[in-house]
């Protein structure tokens, strides 16, 4: 996933889980990769005990795992963990989708990532593609107006590049997907909001089968 440049300025905990989160998300840190106390406490130019509530706190949202005598490491998803982040987003996305307005302004911001990910596609750039389809799908999320499950959503979409970060293929995860961006957009705009749901449904269970796939064919469990 490309992301931009994010500068060293998390101080207090909650400033700082973000900044990681971020560089997580980023492919900075890869799945299955050891974190070093010292090293970033270093880097970041904060405590050890201000690190460990960073820790701490991501590891509630499942970006970060503590083994014992180990430490911590970031969170490398399982099948179980794609089959229920698919599970989540059907319940949120569609659910937000089906009472929405096509007016909302946050239709703008869709069709923004649509042609986002064209140009991208178009360039062969597949990470920049990647980060369009994440942007459609938390403008699509913005349709509630609820700052809440705008959080859910990011949280959940963090450990889904998490997933994408361990498959490291982001043309077939995401080529496919570009054209059906676009036909859940203009659906939305021309029908309504539960058209546009029953094919983002259909949409959501062919791009878990396409994980899950991807997920077999490298053996993972």
């Amino acid at each position: 996933m490309s992301a931009e440049p994010i500068p060293d300025t998390g101080r207090e905990d909650g400033t700082l889980a973000e900044l990681l989160s971020a560089r997580i998300a980023a492919g900075e840190f890869r799945p299955g990769r050891r974190l070093s106390e010292a090293e970033l406490a270093e880097r970041f130019s904060v405590s050890r005990n201000t690190l460990r509530e960073a820790f701490r706190v991501l590891a509630e949202q499942g970006l970060l795992e503590h083994v014992p005598h180990r430490g911590v490491s970031v969170t490398a998803p399982r099948v179980a963990d794609v089959l229920d982040i698919y599970r989540v987003r059907r319940h949120l996305e569609t659910g937000v989708l089906v009472k929405a307005a096509p007016r909302h302004p946050a239709t703008a911001r869709m069709r923004g990532a649509v042609e986002a990910a064209e140009a991208a596609a178009a360039a062969g750039d597949w990470a920049g593609v990647g980060t369009a389809n994440m942007a459609f799908h938390a403008a699509l999320v913005s349709l509630s107006d609820s700052p809440r499950l705008g959080r859910t959503y990011r949280q959940l979409s963090a450990e889904l590049r998490l997933a994408f970060l361990v498959i490291g293929d982001p043309q077939a995860l995401h080529g496919a997907f570009v054209e059906r961006n676009r036909s859940v957009l203009e659906t939305f705009v021309a029908d309504g909001g539960p058209a546009a749901a029953r094919e983002l449904e259909d949409y959501l269970t062919e791009s878990e089968r396409t994980v899950l796939g991807a997920y077999a064919r490298l053996g993972l469990g």
